[in-house]
């Protein structure tokens, strides 16, 4: 009887194991670009003029890099970059042209999700490029993820005019694939500690909006990160109760917020600022957290490699994130 109890432990932890490596399979990290590649810019939600796109372009050719305009640079359908037919149909065109070897989103603002249902991923799974881009792009970084490719949370064509310098640079880094380690000093309230996991993430509101759906993220073992614009105090709640109740944060190594940019409170106060908000749940778990990272709807929008391996850690002075090869 002993020798049944103990087949059946070491076989409940093989299969806990084994779930653990499977849950932790290795990213496709896409080629890095070289002199001479191709980037696409293309309007996958708001729309964007050619006129607008100058500054991207500039930026794009002083790295040595080629330009091609989707079809949808110029659309104009609502508020939106052509109609989801349209904005399908130019995405779908450069994931699948080999010819490009990276596609940059050129604004957020709200469509990604019109067209999502509508890609085919086939190609681009066996031949990955670098998709770009922050805010409504999140729909594609968290879908990706759960195909196992890598993808960057980044500055877009719209704000490419305000970024600063150091912040283009990150992108640069990050597209031919150099060391990229960020250090920042500590705000003072994080907890701290150090953790070692996939960095997946993007704007909270799209992360919450995708909960149920084929595109929502599996945190388990891996470092989130979130930020968010413009948005009602209670609502940070609801969507931080929600992520809790749909166990985002079990498991969880790491949460890195980011820029929390122009908060609202209502006529009867809320009672707690964000991280008042955000720290009231993580403090019931065990993982390092961090406030105010330079990511998100703010010049300082530093580039993240969603999908690849971090070490992130946080002490009393400072918080590194550091990118592992």
């Amino acid at each position: 009887m002993k020798n049944v109890f103990f087949k059946i432990l070491f076989a409940a932890i093989l299969f806990i194991f084994s779930f653990e490596v499977y849950s932790q399979k290795r990213m496709k990290i896409p080629p890095y670009l070289k002199k001479g590649d191709t980037v696409a810019l293309v309007c996958t939600a708001r729309k964007f003029s050619p006129e607008e796109a100058q500054p991207a372009i500039d930026l794009l050719q002083s790295w040595g890099l080629q330009v091609k305009l989707g079809k949808t640079i110029g659309l104009d359908s609502c508020q939106l970059g052509g109609t989801d037919t349209e904005r399908a149909a130019d995405l779908q065109e450069m994931l699948d042209d080999d010819n490009i070897k990276a596609i940059w989103c050129a604004r957020g603002g709200y469509g990604t999700v019109r067209i999502i249902d509508s890609l085919d991923f086939t190609k681009f799974k066996k031949h990955p490029k670098w998709i770009m881009g922050f805010s409504d792009v999140t729909v594609l970084h968290s879908h990706l993820n759960t195909l196992g490719i890598a993808s960057l949370h980044s500055i877009m064509p719209f704000t490419v005019p305000k970024a600063p310098e150091e912040v283009k640079e990150t992108l640069r880094k990050a597209l031919f694939g150099e060391n990229i380690e960020y250090k920042v000093p500590a705000k003072g309230y994080e907890i701290q500690g150090k953790a070692k996991g996939q960095l997946v993430g993007g704007n909270l509101s799209i992360l919450y909006s995708l909960l149920g759906s084929k595109s929502s993220l599996n945190t388990k073992g891996k470092i989130l990160f979130i930020e968010d614009l413009d948005e009602y105090l209670y609502h940070i709640d609801r969507m931080m109760q929600n992520l809790k109740r749909n166990g985002y944060f079990e498991n969880l190594k790491g949460l890195i917020v980011g820029s929390m940019t122009d908060m609202h409170d209502n006529e009867i106060p809320f009672g707690q600022n964000e991280v008042g908000i955000i720290m009231e749940i993580a403090k019931k778990y065990h993982f390092p957290v961090c406030f105010y990272f330079p990511a998100g709807h703010q010049k300082d929008n530093r580039t993240l490699i969603l999908g690849k391996e971090v070490q992130f850690e946080v002490n009393s002075e400072e918080v590194v994130l550091e990118f592992l090869k």
